[in-house]
């Protein structure tokens, strides 16, 4: 059994997260990799649904005078 320690990486916090897993540590590392993976196509995928909106002509309108 492996334990794992992942500590939340936000100012506000200092919680860890413990984690007891059959996984061995390589499959971990995987599973992180993919989870940041996922994470970053996430963000992609929200910056062109609101892409939509941005390309907007009423938006320049709004912040015309910024």
């Amino acid at each position: 059994m492996t334990t794992v320690i992942i500590k939340i990486d936000k100012p506000e916090s200092d919680k860890e997260l413990i984690i007891h897993t059959k996984l061995t540590p390589k499959e971990i590392e995987n599973l992180i990799k993919q989870l940041e993976k996922k994470k970053f196509e996430t963000a992609i995928l929200s910056e062109s649904s609101l892409k939509k909106d941005w390309l907007k002509p009423e938006e320049d309108e709004a912040w015309a005078d910024l």
